[in-house]
């Protein structure tokens, strides 16, 4: 049905809710009434913009468990990593209520001919592109910032997830938000390129794959507009001769197995020093074999499914492949035989520079082995890859993993005898194909403001 969508729930394979697909017509009205609330909430106070922050916080509180049921059934993720997204997004709320003034507030700078005021004023209109993995902290992460600093904003979510968008653009409303301010999109992709034409809107931020961020980054380039673009990564983890092999083994198995492995920042090359590979695989091997499938909102449940039948089979695409050309499959393989889109958590090793497990991103609970022959070929093998989001280093040597974060490891984020993690107070992002810009903390407040220096002449300075 070309004017209609259904969301489709990822374990019980059933039919969720029926959305009316909106016109070009119809989102650009939503951009022009967006255009026209800005005029009004660009002018109101921090303390009223921060008020519906607090506003919000208390409404994901008080709604967590509807939320995190909501976002199980939608788009599979299990029930407790549902909690915490919600969790998540309070404190993103909290940041921003607590936070704002302080980064927001006019700076004081003197200049030869007089005195200077540094002053972050809002852009305009935001258009966003979000995707599935997170239903919840994908919009929050990035509207929260937006909004509180003066802008409005439409977001674009993933088809998969539209209940959630419109339950999102319904708490703002119930928070006390001006109308319009927020908006959700019920469109395909192709229209987005229409949108970013229009004069009203000023400013693109999107998280999806690379082909998607260049795709929006040109057609952004080509009328100006500021860009906020995260994209995908590989994510390299450094297990060194001397680290904690059961700690390595705990954490990058929780960090890769989390979301059924369907998360930009987490664990996906694991590169182990030559002397304990053997020991590490086989304890990975362990954990992984454990992990149990099943429903999501049951709390035994370790495994969830994949959010779609498409990615499901992408994932079985890019392993077969892999075994194809030489790849060596530990354990599982293959989508389980059962209804749901489960995909057995699933072991390669053997991985050449060729093949799609050294050169793609794997979104799905698939560990990749590599064994490095030295700390020099570790970090070689780590940076030998077109993205930069998360990576790590596991040592007991903590001069050397700092050394190694800081000044060795090509990437936006690096964990030290952990995994990299969302954060309200912490800057996310990432280099090279995993795009540019920052989100969280006060860089987020920035991305979307004009930052004018206001110039004071003062004839007897």
């Amino acid at each position: 049905d070309k004017k209609n969508y259904q969301t489709i729930n990822p374990f019980t394979e059933q039919k969720l809710e029926t959305f009316k697909l909106e016109t070009l017509e119809e989102a650009q009205k939503k951009v022009k009434s967006s255009h026209k609330a800005f005029a009004s909430w660009s002018n109101s106070s921090i303390k009223d913009r921060t008020k519906i922050m607090s506003n919000m916080a208390t409404l994901l509180d008080e709604n967590k468990d509807e939320l995190a049921q909501l976002m199980t059934a939608e788009m599979g993720k299990l029930l407790t990593e549902s909690k915490q997204e919600v969790d998540l997004c309070i404190g993103i709320f909290k940041f921003c209520a607590d936070n704002a003034k302080e980064f927001l507030s006019d700076e004081k700078r003197d200049f030869s001919e007089g005195r200077a005021i540094v002053s972050y004023r809002p852009m305009g209109v935001i258009l966003s592109i979000q995707p599935w993995n997170f239903p919840l902290y994908q919009v929050i992460r990035y509207s929260a910032h937006t909004i509180t600093a003066g802008n409005t904003t439409i977001c674009k979510h993933a088809k998969n997830v539209w209940s959630m968008a419109k339950k999102i653009e319904e708490l703002y409303l119930k928070a006390g938000l001006e109308k319009n301010v927020f908006q959700s999109l019920y469109v395909e992709d192709e229209i987005i390129d229409k949108l970013i034409e229009m004069e009203e809107i000023k400013g693109v931020t999107l998280t999806g794959s690379p082909k998607a961020g260049k795709a929006v980054a040109k057609k952004a380039g080509e009328y100006l507009k500021k860009t906020v673009i995260e994209l995908g990564g590989s994510d390299p983890y450094l297990v060194l001769e001397d680290a904690d092999i059961d700690l390595s083994v705990e954490a990058l198995y929780q960090g890769r197995i989390m979301n059924a492995g369907q998360v930009c920042t987490s664990p996906k090359r694991f590169i182990v020093a030559d002397p304990i590979y053997d020991e590490f695989k086989k304890k990975l091997l362990t954990k992984v074999k454990e992990a149990q499938m099943g429903d999501p909102m049951e709390p035994t449940t370790k495994l969830a499914p994949m959010a779609r039948e498409d990615l499901l089979e992408k994932i079985n695409e890019q392993v077969d492949e892999s075994i194809e050309m030489g790849a060596k499959c530990l354990t599982g393989g293959s989508p389980e035989k059962r209804k749901g889109f489960f995909y057995q958590p699933t072991v390669l090793e053997n991985i050449t520079s060729d093949m799609p497990a050294y050169k793609e991103e794997f979104f799905g609970p698939v560990f990749l082995l590599f064994r490095a022959k030295s700390e020099a070929d570790a970090i070689k093998i780590a940076n030998d890859t077109s993205y930069g989001l998360g990576s790590g280093v596991f040592t007991q040597d903590p001069d050397k993993a700092l050394d190694i974060a800081q000044n060795k490891i090509q990437a936006g984020m690096c964990s030290i005898n952990g995994i990299t993690s969302a954060a309200p107070n912490l800057p996310f992002g990432g280099i090279n194909n995993s795009g540019y810009g920052r989100e969280h903390d006060r860089f987020a407040f920035y991305e979307f403001s004009n930052i004018k220096t206001i110039f004071i002449n003062e004839a007897d300075k």
